[in-house]
């Protein structure tokens, strides 16, 4: 019986042989696996792989009972409304809801709104996941209508404007141009019938 050689025997020629059978190794699984992809401009969502909200459905129900007028934006008809939420906010005098509509975009970023009745430093905490208002960063202008900047989760920016006695706030992975889009289809948008 031979032994094995040691450790301090293994010369460059032998780790190079490992790492050519490793290497071969994790390209079969990535080749059968169907392979990585770079992506330098951060993660993206295939619009045509995402889950459907039914958008129109929970912006009206809210709008039925909610004591603040809702919006319904017409956004770009390759939008993907992808996900929807009505949560409380404020307590006594200011207690109200939040109702969201999250898009994923023809680019595959998201992109949410946001409205509420509520006091909008509060409404502006629980969407940016303070528990406090965060400082504003500056402000834009969309046609008119000035919205607040804020630090949002994740580095993502929120928009907040006060428009017919309702909050209205934007957010999400998206670039700007999408959230102008988003912004001044909701200016835009008539209430809908309580």
């Amino acid at each position: 019986m031979t032994d094995k050689p040691g450790r301090a025997s293994l010369r460059m020629r032998d780790m190079i042989g490992a790492m050519v059978v490793l290497l071969v190794i994790i390209g079969a699984v990535l080749a059968f696996y169907g392979g990585c992809q770079f992506s330098p401009g951060g993660p993206t969502v295939d619009p045509g792989t995402a889950p459907s909200a039914d958008a129109s459905g929970q912006l009206e129900r809210t709008a039925r009972s909610a004591a603040f007028p809702v919006r319904e934006p017409e956004v770009p008809e390759e939008w993907r409304p992808n996900s929807t939420s009505t949560t409380a906010v404020g307590a006594g005098g200011t207690a109200s809801v939040v109702v969201r509509v999250g898009y994923v975009t023809t680019a595959g970023a998201f992109v949410q709104l946001s409205q509420s009745g509520g006091d909008a430093g509060e409404v502006v905490a629980l969407e940016t996941g303070q528990d406090e208002p965060p400082e504003p960063t500056g402000s834009v202008e969309v046609d008119g209508v000035t919205w607040t900047t804020y630090p949002g989760r994740r580095d993502e920016p929120a928009w907040v404007t006060e428009l017919d006695g309702a909050v209205l706030l934007v957010t999400g992975s998206a670039p700007e141009p999408e959230f102008r889009q988003l912004a001044k289809a909701a200016q835009e948008a008539t209430p809908l019938d309580d």
